[in-house]
């Protein structure tokens, strides 16, 4: 069971087939086409397809704690985060609370896109996602001296996630 405030859900895992509470898992209530959570060749675990998906649809919600600017300051020295901007004070923190979309990995050639509307983040299709393939998306971190070395693999790839 996972607990935020209080709300109490039941957590579904989609990994190998086996249930595990200490494996990443999805929260089907936020999940509109069936999809698993496995290891990865980008990084660590990543988010697959179980299903044909057609392009343009909601895939999966970006859930968890909404945090202020100053305590995202904190969690970000944290050495694993899930944070994402929602907009210019908030901050959500996939790790508390998350949906499973916390572990969709970056590419450089994503199948995904974020969209963030009436203060939600959606996965949204790019293009048709076929049954097996990894779901993906660009962080688009921000231009840095400190640039995060990209391991996506994709041709397109262009070394880094932080926007050049």
């Amino acid at each position: 069971m996972a607990r935020t405030r209080d709300t109490t859900w039941t957590v579904v895992s989609y990994h190998v087939g086996r249930f595990d509470p200490q494996l990443p898992r999805l929260d089907p209530q936020h999940v509109c086409f069936r999809l698993r959570v496995a290891p990865s060749p980008i990084h660590r675990y990543g988010v697959f397809a179980e299903e044909p998906i057609p392009r343009g649809r909601k895939v999966i919600e970006y859930t968890g704690e909404r945090i202020s600017r100053a305590e995202t300051r904190k969690r970000y020295a944290r050495p694993m985060h899930y944070l994402f901007t929602l907009d210019d004070y908030w901050t959500i923190d996939g790790s508390v609370g998350g949906s499973g979309a916390e572990y969709i990995n970056h590419s450089c050639d994503p199948n995904l896109r974020a969209w963030i509307h009436k203060g939600h983040i959606l996965y949204m299709s790019r293009r048709v996602i076929e049954p097996g393939e990894e779901l993906t998306v660009d962080y688009k971190f921000n231009r840095s001296p400190l640039r995060d070395v990209c391991s996506c693999g994709s041709p397109k790839c262009r070394g880094s996630i932080n926007v050049l």
